[in-house]
């Protein structure tokens, strides 16, 4: 402690002399240069390179980063230096900047400043990795000398600024994985628009909350884009037919968005392409003629309504195709034997198709073809071929009893060893804290590390030597480092292909910083070309901080000497309280576990007592929630469950959050909450309620999240303002949007396990957000991949009336279940009752209702009074929804996923009925009568029976009835205004 401490100090100290040396030494540097690279320098404090603290004058002294022209700054250069602070204004002062890379500081916040705009030389501008947020500024529009713009992985909000057509002579813009919104902007007349970028080859937009259609005003015959990454946004609409005029396409990415419609003809025309990635929207008509696509290496419909076809003859045509994905497309009867024979490929995934007949293949197949996974179809039959890799499983020819029921090709896939880097040369050679082994030399370096993202690979094999071998190789001579070493290789749920790389200096123990940042810089800027296949990519590093030598300590033979006698002398003491030590060791690890649950989980897994220190979450002192709770004062209470009270509360900045106080009994073992918090840390989506931090101080275990005015679903389904219709089903889209994201996006995948209207809360602009999924299980492995047929064997919890039957019964815990529980949901909109009200079961008095008198007979009797003065549109599609979602078997139930499509398309329906009404009424409320004679809605009697009068009873399983003390849990917190009632 008092070593840091002293070395905090005495920055603070250069710090203060360093200023005092801008005003009294007269440099080269031009003065207002000068001027601003003292306030960024005192901006940044201690964080700032250490040769601007000794340094006196940027452009004479060698400052790190810094490159002059004269005595103008020209070049900054600071990427993966540990920046911590905001960046000033006074940026805007270095009016002759060329190169601006702040790369990889994630302690770099705040907003962009405008000033920024005042760059006219400003020709690359560089942000990757920053923690920067707010809007990024219109005046970036007034940098018309800007070829590069990247600013990626930022938290940046708000639209996409208009102002960026003016930059004519961009070519790359990079905006992806912030937090946007709004639509693509186009030209007016009276405003710029990205249309005006004919000169641009890359647009970066993908995993961003952009929404709206995209203008077909984009693309022209003039626009030169050879990369379109508009994946996982919210985009709707048909596609432009106009990408057909994109000539120099190479990866079009429109995948996880909600298109609509059919395919445009003319993206058949684009013979440059090489990846098309349309997977995961709700197209529909015929699946397209992509015949003259004849640079095509990786193609993947995936995940729409394309009408019924047969395997599509025309693929036989893409003779450079490595990679077909058409997972649940419709496809149907046999594939074609030619398919395998095309003379690249490598990859073919069709599972849940109606695909048939046999599978052939040969000896006339590709002598690429590595993996092959059709499971989930109708296939009769198949037969092993050599080294390839052949799923059939949840197919006729793995039924039990058939000749290959149980061969490798019906079982489930196992996860291929990915490649790394080959370290057999070192053998069992061990480096000490923060040196890694350099595969060439073996020897203990310092490595600049961090995560290469592929964006659009055309491969999907994690095993080929020669490939990988290939990629390291190119890294070690075009970034002029001594090796290379790969690892931890994966695709994640949205197909990129992300692996580990550490890059070793030549024959020193550990980079020059600078030499550091120059890696990065040429990896950001792309000067760095991989080598084909890999396509687009980005690179995020590791903060660069140099590891002090322990070995040179340069001590004088007579320190040494005394160092040796003391440590004889401790020698001793040390063995008289060793026993004393053993002693108290278990009392001490008790207590540790109590009082410090973190405290083995610092670096290098020594008992530090240190915090972990996550990305996404923030560790708060006892003191500082004791304040912003007024001591943790009953007025300041809004909430309780199982898991303890809910406080409102102020920090400091005015920012209003809510704390989960647990109580004593339900305290977790210090691992339990660790991986809690890691677990919520990684989870962000705009429709789950989010984690600002925690607090494991003096015994306790708070969790901190952000703070939702507008209260649960269910206070608004009973306040006095009421809901109108479109209002209800927004927030049934949006929670449903939430539970798909943990599901299939969430790493791990999460289970809520508790879904219920008290776990949805509201904003400021009534947008759903699901609570408490902190109290959930992960997905065990392959859950989601195999249509929900993974699950999780526990203890049954849950809450009365939402808890899913099959998993009461079976303790098979499911995705299903959470469908079972939204269910109720969806019911609860509609009638605003409790899932048991009265005696009487939401999902029995409803399916009643409907047999005894159909839907009028359940309007009147059971919907929500205050939807009668609405034109419900959709309401019978909504209807049949929810009791899809309660079926009694999870089997019989759709996914997350197959719900929100459906709520998108009611939402749809209900927005087209608001400008064009119908003429008659009846044409707005329609039920499918097929969901009602059907035995599988109502409950199964084994949980949810009823007594002579008809009231609802809980049973235990067997027919008797239950205790109901056995599903006393509940999570949930109330975050809320006063509600009045009705």
């Amino acid at each position: 402690m008092g070593t840091g401490y002293f070395g905090h100090g005495l920055g603070l100290i250069l710090l203060c002399i360093c200023s005092l040396c801008f005003n009294a030494v007269t440099g080269i540097t031009n003065s207002n240069d000068a001027s601003a690279m003292e306030i960024m320098m005192l901006s940044w404090a201690d964080t700032a390179p250490s040769s601007w603290i000794t340094g006196t004058d940027p452009c004479d002294t060698n400052w790190e980063g810094v490159s002059c022209i004269g005595d103008r700054i020209t070049s900054l250069i600071l990427s993966s230096v540990g920046l911590k602070g905001t960046l000033p204004n006074d940026i805007g002062t270095l009016s002759t900047l060329v190169t601006l890379d702040l790369s990889y500081n994630t302690d770099l916040t705040g907003r962009l400043p405008s000033s920024i705009g005042n760059l006219a030389s400003l020709r690359i501008l560089m942000a990757i990795g920053c923690s920067f947020n707010g809007q990024i500024p219109n005046e970036l529009g007034n940098l018309i000398n800007l070829s590069f713009l990247a600013l990626n992985s930022n938290k940046f909000t708000g639209p996409i600024p208009p102002t960026l057509g003016r930059l004519a002579n961009l070519t790359w813009l990079d905006i992806a994985d912030n937090q946007l919104t709004g639509t693509l902007p186009v030209s007016n007349g009276s405003q710029s628009g990205l249309d005006q970028l004919v000169n641009a080859n890359h647009f970066h937009f993908n995993l961003n909350n952009l929404s709206g259609i995209i203008p077909s005003e984009l693309f022209s015959q003039a626009t030169k884009l050879i990369h379109i990454l508009f994946d996982s946004n919210e985009f709707q609409g048909e596609i432009p037919s106009t990408l057909g005029l994109v000539q120099n396409l190479v990866v079009l990415r429109l995948d996880r968005n909600s298109f609509n419609g059919s395919v445009p003809s003319k993206i058949s025309s684009l013979d440059n392409l090489e990846e098309l990635n349309l997977s995961n929207n709700e197209l529909d008509g015929d699946m397209p003629d992509l015949s003259g696509l004849s640079s095509l290496q990786y193609m993947d419909l995936s995940n729409n309504s394309f009408n019924s076809t047969p395997t599509p003859r025309w693929l036989n045509s893409l003779q450079q195709l490595t990679t077909l994905v058409l997972n649940n497309c419709s496809v149907t009867g046999e594939i074609p034997s030619a398919v395998f024979n095309l003379p690249k490929l490598e990859t073919v995934r069709m599972k849940n198709n109606q695909l048939s007949g046999s599978v052939l293949i040969d000896g006339s197949s590709s002598t690429a073809l590595q993996w092959v996974d059709l499971r989930n179809n109708n296939i009769g039959d198949a037969q092993p071929y050599g080294n390839v890799a052949i799923w059939i499983a949840e197919n006729p020819a793995c039924n039990p009893g058939t000749r290959l029921s149980s061969s490798k090709l019906c079982q489930n896939i196992a996860l291929e060893q990915s490649y790394e880097t080959n370290m057999a040369q070192c053998g069992n050679k061990k480096c000490s804290k923060g040196l890694k082994l350099n595969p060439k030399s073996c020897e203990c370096q310092q490595p600049y590390e961090g995560q290469l993202k592929f964006r659009a690979p055309s491969f999907s094999s994690l095993t080929d030597i020669q490939r990988f071998q290939g990629l390291e190789q190119t890294l070690q001579t075009k970034l002029n480092v001594d090796a290379v070493h790969l690892c931890c290789l994966y695709f994640d749920t949205i197909e990129y292909l992300i692996m580990s790389v550490q890059f070793f200096p030549s024959g020193t123990r550990s980079f020059i910083r600078s030499d550091a940042s120059q890696i990065g810089f040429k990896l950001s800027n792309q000067i760095y070309k991989p080598p084909e296949g890999f396509g687009p990519y980005f690179f995020i590093a590791t903060p660069y901080i140099i590891v002090p030598d322990e070995s040179s300590t340069g001590l004088s033979s007579g320190v040494i000497a005394g160092i040796a006698i003391g440590a004889a002398v401790l020698a001793f003491a040390v063995i008289a309280v060793g026993l004393y030590a053993l002693r108290q060791k278990k009392r001490a690890e008790k207590a540790i576990e109590i009082h410090k649950p973190f405290s083995s989980w610092g670096p290098g897994g020594t008992d530090n007592g240190q915090v972990p220190k996550l990305k996404g979450a923030r560790w708060f002192s006892f003191s500082e929630l004791k304040k912003a709770t007024n001591n943790f004062s009953e007025r300041n209470g809004i909430g309780a469950g199982g898991y303890g009270k809910v406080y409102k509360a102020v920090l400091e900045g005015d920012e209003m959050v809510a704390i989960k106080r647990a109580q004593q009994g339900s305290l977790q073992g210090g691992v339990e909450f660790k991986n809690e918090i890691e677990l919520l840390s990684r989870v962000h989506h705009k429709n789950l309620v989010g984690l600002i931090g925690f607090c494991t101080e003096q015994g306790e275990q708070m969790l901190v999240y952000e703070y939702i005015p507008n209260g649960t679903l269910r206070e608004n389904l009973i306040g006095e303002v009421p809901l109108d219709w479109g209002r209800r089903l927004q927030i049934a889209l949006g929670s449903a949007r939430g539970l798909t994201y943990l599901h299939e996006l969430a790493n791990p995948p999460i289970i809520h396990r508790d879904v219920k209207s008290c776990n949805i809360l509201l904003d400021e602009n009534l947008n759903a957000k699901v609570a408490d999924f902190g109290l959930s299980k992960l997905v065990a492995d392959g859950g989601a991949e195999a249509g929900g047929k993974g699950h999780v064997s526990t203890q049954v919890k849950g809450t009365l009336g939402y808890l899913d039957p099959e998993y009461y019964m079976t303790q098979q815990l499911s995705e299903k279940s959470d469908v079972y529980s939204f269910g109720i949901v969806l019911l609860e909109l509609i009638t605003a009752r409790l899932p048991i009200e009265g005696g009487k079961y939401i999902v029995r008095l409803v399916t009643n209702a409907l047999e005894d008198g159909g839907i009028a007979f359940l309007q009147e009797e059971l919907m929500d009074p205050e939807l009668r003065e609405y034109n419900l549109t959709g309401f019978g599609e909504f209807l049949d929804l929810a009791l899809s979602c309660v079926k009694e078997y999870g089997s019989e139930r759709p996914s997350m996923r197959e719900v929100v499509k459906q709520l998108e398309s009611i939402v749809d329906m209900e927005g087209s009925y608001r400008v064009n009404p119908p003429s008659a009424p009846h044409s707005v409320i329609k039920v499918s009568p097929k969901a009602y004679g059907d035995a599988n809605v109502t409950q199964s009697p084994q949980l949810y029976g009823e007594d002579e009068d008809g009231n609802s009873l809980i049973m235990d399983g067997q027919g008797k009835e239950g205790n109901k003390n056995m599903f006393d849990y509940s999570g949930a917190y109330l975050v809320s205004r006063t509600v009045e009632p009705k």
